[in-house]
Order: C-alpha cells, then structure tokens, then sequence
C-alpha cells in the first residue's frame, strides 16, 4: 500500500504544480494584455484594461486557492501523516466531477485511501514499519 499512496502523493504534487504554473502565467498573460490595452489610446481603454486586470488577479487567487491544497496534500501523503490522508480522501471525491483524468484518478485515490490496510499505515507510529 506504501508504494500507491506514494503515487498519488506525487501525481496529487505534479495536479498541485501544474495548477500553480496556471496561476504564474494566466497573471502574466493577462497582465500583459491588460497593459497592452491600457496603452492602446482607444476610447474606454482604462476601464478596459482595468477589467482584465482584475479578471488575471481573481484567475491567479482561483488557481492558488484550487492548486495549494493539492501540493500540501501530496507533501503530506509522502510523509505518511495522518491529516493528509483525509485531504487527499475529500480531493479526490472533487477529483470526482473533473472527467475523465479527474474521475479516473478520484477513484483510484479513494480505493488506495480508504483500505483499511492504508489507515493502518497512516496510524502507525514509526516510519520503520513502512517500505
């Protein structure tokens, strides 16, 4: 079991990275636009720019906010704590409704998280005992 929860912590950690390298480049991207508009002269220019700033600014806080739970998750479930288990139980049923790479990898995250012999390992009080 050590060796599955150990692959969903990674693809939860690369799910978490891909999401913040949205967030790093949906505010560049917009941001840019967003300058190229303001500087454009055109009439309604500012109060565009304006918009598409704040459209970059609510993408990048919506990315961070759907990403970083991901990575501490994935951090967590490699060091086998216990709180990580139940992240990585409540991601993966919203993993759930992102068809299909979403749904393929909820399911098989929940399958691995929910044996009983995977709690155990999360209950288990040295890390001698894991592979």
């Amino acid at each position: 079991m050590a060796v599955h929860v150990k692959v969903i912590a990674i693809l939860y950690l690369v799910f978490g990275a891909f999401g913040l390298l949205g967030a790093l480049f949906s505010g560049l991207i917009f941001g840019a636009l967003a300058s190229f508009v303001g500087v454009s002269g055109e009439p309604g220019a500012p109060g565009g720019a304006a918009a598409l700033g704040l459209f970059a600014t609510i993408l990048t806080i919506l990315f961070v906010v759907l990403s970083l739970p991901a990575v501490l998750c994935g951090i967590g479930l490699l060091k086998f704590r216990p709180w990580a288990r139940i992240l990585g139980i409540v991601l993966a049923v919203i993993a759930l409704l992102k068809v299909p790479i979403g749904t393929i990898f909820g399911v098989y995250a929940l399958v691995i998280l929910l044996r009983r012999e995977t709690e155990a390992l999360f209950a288990a009080p040295s890390a001698a005992i894991r592979p």
